[in-house]
């Protein structure tokens, strides 16, 4: 007689966003079609005694073999990129396609869905970075994207290549709302930045510090808060991507508590690193080097607490990886100033290690928030909750063990991706997932890659499903109804 199950997990400590108990899983076909003690046996059974049983992460904002708007490619490719983020925990990644002016959105999209389908091992879906919001794009080619899956889409404040304006903030705000996507949004003033970063310059300050002093918390908050007017203006929600100040939390708090539909993330750096850590001899500093840059201990501080009290829903790595040559952060070696160094580290291994080692080994957060803020509010806010994000009946069996009690020092010599640097080497992290599985398939065991180059899928995703509850009631505004504007009702995360 055939086992019932393909898999049985048995023995652990299962934990979803909402609950924690102790049973086994039963997996077929790669999908969890049990939850309950004493499983019969499987045709494998895994012995998850005195670990942790975790949903397999969601990384919702990851760049990958992409081009960047300076002309960098990523030191990784989708084959480097998703076996690290496995090693790390994570089973699915939603990476950009980055249109750049000039290119036609379905060419972009082909391009990028070939480079995953060769490569990735884990499961993965697709934002795009639209910077070329031309009536083509608008009345074709977007709304054709977001019925082929790829629901939500990426918007710059910066960056000479990728800006939009306010003009073309609102025209994509408005077809966000009538297609049922979501908007990120890399809030940050640009002339402000433009005008400290010329006045640095011309007084000889190059070293990476500087790249602090000119990426200033003010030109983040009031990005920030002019991208939620405009979302108030058209009654269309919008997500501040990784947030990094203290006083954009509290924008961003107070926003949400007047009923504005505004969510944000943010991410490691800026719960482990401050601007301090630029500040090293020659261009060591460029290694730390991201936009917005990290800030200091009180925006720190901040951070933690929008996680913990729901301000900020996602945390994501922002993987943005470059080496420390000419080909990334150093493109003209020792002489390269901070303006040219490429914008962006790695995390997409350690994201989660880090979390829970400083988050839920510390008490700052439970293991339940440690689920939301990883896997869960992703698969609500991004359109994948009916096959990731949780542990349940009907969903993939995504999953990782994790053995709270393993010590591990970060070294980049035991990580996965093609960097070749850490930010956070030599820290002490306690916690580390030991096996991960992704559709009922190991893909990591212990030290080893189990996975074959190309077995990740392309997931098709809905219309977001997760919004804010109306904690208030902002100024109605009468234009969206005016303009035939209709705004998407959401549930709160």
């Amino acid at each position: 007689m055939a086992a019932p199950f393909d898999v049985t997990i048995r023995g652990g400590r299962i934990a979803t966003d909402r609950e924690t108990l102790q049973a086994d899983i039963g997996v077929r076909d790669g999908v969890i079609v049990a939850i309950d003690s004493r499983l019969p046996p499987a045709a494998r059974d895994i012995d998850a005694a005195g670990r942790w049983v975790l949903p397999g992460g969601i990384d919702s904002h990851v760049h990958i073999e992409q081009l960047s708007g300076m002309g960098r490619m990523c030191a990784d490719d989708f084959y480097s990129g998703t076996v690290s983020a496995a090693f790390g925990g994570t089973t699915t990644i939603i990476p950009f396609a980055a249109q750049h002016r000039g290119k036609r959105i379905p060419d972009v999209v082909a391009d990028y869905a070939r480079r995953a389908r060769e490569k990735a091992v884990i499961d993965y879906g697709f934002h795009l970075i639209l910077a070329d919001p031309d009536e083509e794009a608008l009345t074709q080619h977007l709304p054709q994207a977001i019925r082929d899956g790829i629901s939500s889409f990426k918007v710059y404040m910066t960056y000479d290549a990728l800006k939009l304006d306010d003009y073309q903030l609102l025209d994509v705000l408005a077809l966000a709302g009538r297609e049922g996507a979501l908007v990120m949004i890399h809030a940050e003033n640009h002339d402000m930045i433009r005008w400290i970063a010329q006045r640095l310059l011309e007084r000889g300050h190059t070293a990476p510090k500087f790249h602090a002093v000119a990426h200033d918390a003010i030109a983040e908050t009031e990005a920030s808060h002019r991208a939620i007017a405009l979302s108030r203006l058209v009654d269309v929600p919008v997500l501040l991507v990784h947030v990094a100040g203290a006083e954009t939390v509290q924008l961003v708090r107070s926003a949400q508590r007047l009923g504005s539909k505004v969510y944000a993330e943010s991410c490691p750096q800026y719960l482990f690193l401050t601007a301090d850590d630029l500040d090293l001899p020659g261009v060591e500093g460029a290694k730390f080097c991201c936009s917005p840059p990290p800030r200091d201990a009180r925006s720190q501080e901040a951070v933690w607490a929008g996680l913990k009290d729901g301000t900020l829903g996602l945390y994501s790595s922002d993987h943005a990886p470059y080496r420390f040559d000419a080909s990334g952060k150093l493109p003209r070696g020792e002489a390269t100033t901070f303006k040219e160094m490429a914008n962006g580290v790695p995390g997409i291994e350690l994201r989660l290690p880090l979390l829970f080692s400083e988050g839920v080994q510390q008490g700052r957060i439970t293991i339940n928030e440690f689920v939301a803020l990883t896997a869960t509010n992703h698969a609500r806010m991004y359109g994948l909750s009916h096959c990731k994000g949780n542990l349940a009946v009907g969903l993939d069996a995504d999953l990782a063990l994790w053995n709270p009690d393993r010590e591990v020092t970060v070294s980049a010599g035991m990580l996965h991706d093609n960097v070749g640097y850490t930010p956070y080497e030599g820290r002490r992290l306690r916690g580390w997932p030991e096996l991960v599985m992704s559709r009922g398939r190991v893909v990591v065991e212990g030290d080893r890659l189990l996975a074959a180059r190309g077995s990740g899928r392309y997931i098709a995703r809905r219309s977001p499903e997760a919004t804010l509850p109306a904690a208030g009631t902002p100024p109605a505004s009468r234009l969206p109804a005016m303009l035939g504007l209709q705004g998407k009702a959401w549930p709160t995360l």
